[in-house]
């Protein structure tokens, strides 16, 4: 098996002066130069802290992003930034109503994100780290594209055919990650909620009720689905891009929007999509036992997020390391690997810990792998 890497998920909290630059870039007193050589410099302090955190392949901490997965989507050709009628519900919150919707036919010409990261690749030369970066799913595209009846119908109006759109989608994805291999790229990581979405009833049943289904004819039709939109881009990357995913049921200021295990979405998940590497969110019973881990096909590795980043209370050592060897009942050591359950702001308001909490939090995953793997 390949050499396996300290790593992060990817999102880190905002220092404060990036937030008053984006707050003032926001309200008009900061131009767009201005917040940009504030992202800069805060990019440049975080690879300096994430390599003395001893981690091996490092991010930009997602800090040019308001949302993990948004900002991607608006940066296609084709696609507008628009308000939903409302924003999306967590446990005892709800999101801004931020959204995208197509308005023409989608390209992945010239997306910002490809100088985003080639400003991120130049800030660890020499370094000793390599830069990944990381996206969200083309699933989790669609499901943005279908959120609600203005979005479907807009959809409807501009692609009537199916096979065109899904076309698109594999054609902007593959010309994005073929910009970003051009300019170094050899690590990509997936972010995707659209399966923890998936191991949820309530979504199911709710969702199936709303087009006269079962929540279990919904559960087969979604599955089928994201799993070919992924697979149409995973198949097709360059060679020699190793490419990852995460897979989450909610991260937005602390806060969480799905529940349920692997189970039902282990066949396909960890069976039969074309990735190396799985980030998984284990840090509650929210996320159910280890049995499915079974599914995960010879090869690839299940990285287990036992360390939580939605609170800042540090887990127990022991209590993870047992685990781990929980765990690996159910696939051999050498196949699982460690990290936190998720990125510490998937959006920039952040989880409700400190700065000096996510770092704990990382020093204590590098000091797990040192006892178990090393």
């Amino acid at each position: 098996m390949t050499k396996k890497y300290i790593e992060h998920v990817g999102s880190f909290l905002r220092p404060k002066a990036l937030q008053e630059a984006r707050a003032g870039f926001e309200n008009g007193t900061v131009t767009a130069e201005e917040l940009k050589a504030v992202e800069d410099q805060a990019i440049f302090d975080l690879v300096d802290k994430q390599i003395v955190a001893g981690l091996e392949k490092v991010t930009d901490g997602e800090f040019r992003r308001s949302y993990w997965h948004l900002d991607f989507f608006w940066g296609f050709q084709g696609v507008d930034h628009v308000q939903a009628a409302e924003g999306y519900h967590f446990h005892g919150e709800t999101t801004k109503a931020d959204s995208a919707i197509v308005a023409g036919k989608i390209s992945g010409q010239n997306h910002p994100f490809v100088s985003a990261y080639q400003f991120l690749a130049k800030a660890v030369e020499g370094k000793g780290v390599e830069a990944k970066y990381t996206i969200p799913a083309p699933a989790q595209f669609y499901f943005e594209l279908i959120r609600d009846a203005e979005h479907v119908e807009r959809l409807a109006e501009i692609y009537p055919n199916f096979d065109e759109l899904r076309q698109d989608i594999k054609a902007a994805y593959l010309q994005v990650i073929d910009d970003l291999v051009a300019s170094g790229l050899k690590t990509l990581q997936v972010d995707d909620c659209t399966w923890g979405c998936l191991v949820d009833k309530n979504f199911l049943d709710g969702w199936g009720a709303a087009q006269g289904k079962t929540g279990e004819e919904v559960h087969k039709e979604l599955s089928h689905l994201f799993l070919t939109l992924n697979n149409d881009v995973y198949q097709n990357v360059p060679e020699g891009l190793t490419v990852n995913t995460h897979v989450c049921r909610g991260n937005f200021h602390s806060t969480w929007a799905s529940s349920g295990g692997y189970e039902a979405v282990a066949a396909d998940l960890f069976g039969k999509e074309a990735v190396s590497s799985y980030f998984l969110e284990f840090d509650t019973e929210r996320a159910g036992g280890f049995e499915p881990l079974a599914e995960v096909t010879e090869g690839k590795v299940a990285v287990l997020g036992l360390i939580t980043t939605k609170d800042g209370q540090l887990e127990d050592k022991e209590a993870v390391i047992a685990r781990i060897h929980e765990a690996e009942k159910y696939l051999p050591l050498e196949q699982l690997w460690l990290s936190t359950q998720c990125g510490f702001a998937s959006t920039e308001e952040g989880n409700t810990l400190t700065e000096e909490d996510q770092w704990a939090k990382l020093a204590l995953v590098n000091d797990i792998i040192k006892e178990i793997w090393e």
